[in-house]
């Protein structure tokens, strides 16, 4: 059936104006509200006010205005039900044909009076009589829905279907922020509800013999993998998304010119300098035999010289991560067909945002680990005091240790990582793959530790790979035998109190 009668009332009103010229360019009567109809007839659109169709006015400041027979009557009727014709001519009820509705911004400014009410009833209507009414919940979707329309007079049967399913799916969402607001209000113990939505299926998941697919939360806006634009090469895998990941998280913890490399989820070259390209070659010469196949984030646009020193090494990368690219240098990249280029924006880290960890038959909520060590935290507890160098150093090793699966050792010179040891069961035996890595780079670094050292053992095997200075978060049983192992030893040892696990 044609569309004849168009309801619209949105908050958000990203290309609403356009949608509805030409929707009156059809000759579709256009019935709205409030903000809406305003801004629609100050476009030179024609309106009918809603509350000039029910004869009913607004009252007690827009809290009603649609809750009335002619609006979901007009929204609900069965068309080919003959006793729905006949009991809407009697009351004077029109059909409504599609539904174009948002809701108040309760998810952007949480509170009472931004309780949508007669939004998500019309929605439910509209979604709920989907075999004879459109409905529109999204800016999104207009181009598709005009397009039906101006074909043939109409959308189709599976769009409104697929339209249905995504309106049920925003008053669900739209509910769940309520009811958790009031939790929140009454202190009441989580409810926890999540919702995804499917990004696209992968190839495969870590391994060729899982399947896997990629989700999304419809409420997340920041620079992530998540959101980053794909410029160039093959889908992503199930291992190109957490590996680029680790990189680009990692990568913005740092506000100069920084580069990090990554290997299977954890960082194998870190370092930061006046250019990214100066980074970029410090980064690389951590661990170049690591670095193959690797998945690469920069925090700075990607340059000719970033793209020159890939080419001068013969670098093979997986995946580059970075805010922006210079034209060139992205033709350039762009050459590399097994290469896969993501854009980001500019770059932030997210502070107030949570992480989410599967066990079998639950989840582990916590907050973001996003808490900044600065010179207030530590505490030298050595007699050998550190230079303003070397806590530099200490700081930026500790940046990255946050990043490395435990027991994490990061060994780092100035603002560049000299050595990583990630995943050990014995914290020694991190340090030792850290020191062995580094090999002669190692000798003058600060070495962090995620957690507190047990034994003196590390501390010394550290001091045999050149290392001269340790800071980690105290708290051992043993700390004064550990103390006194770097005291010995002329080491430098910071404590923080502040401990960095990740699992």
């Amino acid at each position: 059936m044609p569309i004849q009668r168009a309801l619209i009332s949105v908050s958000d009103k990203t290309g609403i104006v356009d949608f509805a010229k030409k929707l009156a360019e059809k000759n579709i009567e256009i019935l709205s509200t409030g903000g809406t109809a305003k801004a629609l007839k100050d476009a030179g659109i024609k309106v009918t006010d809603v509350s000039e169709y029910t004869g009913f006015p607004e009252m007690m400041d827009g809290r009603v205005k649609t809750l009335h027979p002619k609006i979901h009557g007009g929204i609900l009727a069965i068309r080919d039900n003959p006793e729905h014709r006949k009991q809407a001519e009697d009351a004077g009820i029109k059909m409504i044909d599609l539904v174009v509705i948002n809701f108040y911004p309760f998810l952007e400014k949480p509170g009472i009076e931004n309780i949508d009410i007669g939004g998500p009833s019309m929605v439910r209507s509209a979604a709920k009589n989907f075999e004879h009414v459109t409905i529109v919940t999204s800016p999104a979707d207009y181009d598709e829905v005009m397009n039906e329309i101006e074909q043939n007079g109409e959308s189709s049967l599976e769009t409104r279907k697929k339209l249905a399913r995504k309106a049920f799916t925003a008053t669900s969402h739209y509910d769940s922020a309520i009811e958790q607001y009031f939790r929140e209000l009454l202190d009441e113990p989580e409810l926890l509800e999540l919702h995804y939505e499917k990004v696209s299926s992968l190839r495969y998941g870590e391994n060729p013999h899982q399947k896997a697919a990629f989700f999304r939360n419809p409420e997340n806006t920041d620079a992530n993998i998540t959101n980053s634009r794909v410029l160039h090469g093959k889908q992503l895998s199930f291992n190109n998304l957490v590996d680029g990941d680790s990189a680009l998280e990692l990568v913005k913890e740092f506000k100069e010119p920084t580069a990090v490399f990554v290997k299977h989820n954890n960082p194998c070259g870190v370092a930061s300098a006046a250019t990214i390209e100066e980074a970029f070659k410090k980064a690389y010469d951590v661990d170049p035999l690591s670095a193959f196949g690797c998945v690469i984030a920069l925090n700075c646009e990607v340059n000719d010289a970033v793209v020159d020193y890939m080419k001068e090494k013969k670098m093979f990368v997986e995946m580059i991560i970075a805010p922006s690219y210079e034209e060139n240098a992205l033709k350039r990249l762009m050459t590399r067909e097994n290469l896969r280029i993501l854009e980001t924006g500019p770059l932030k880290l997210d502070l107030l945002k949570t992480d989410i960890k599967k066990v079998a038959g639950g989840l582990l909520i916590q907050t973001k680990d996003a808490y900044e060590l600065t010179r207030a935290d530590l505490q030298v507890v050595s007699k050998k005091q550190p230079t303003e160098e070397e806590i530099d150093s200490m700081l930026f090793a500790t940046k990255v240790v946050k990043h490395v699966m435990s027991n994490a050792i990061v060994m780092a010179k100035g603002t560049m990582v000299t050595g990583v040891g990630a995943g050990q069961m014995s914290r020694v035996d991190s340090v030792f793959i850290a020191g062995h890595k580094g090999g002669e780079n190692v000798r003058g670094s600060m070495m962090s530790s995620d957690a507190f050292f047990p034994f003196p053992d590390a501390v010394e095997l550290a001091h045999k790979f050149g290392v001269t200075g340790v800071i980690h978060p105290g708290g051992s049983i043993n700390d004064a035998q550990v103390i006194e192992a770097a005291d010995k030893l002329g080491m430098v040892m910071v404590v923080t109190g502040r401990r960095y696990f990740r699992h």
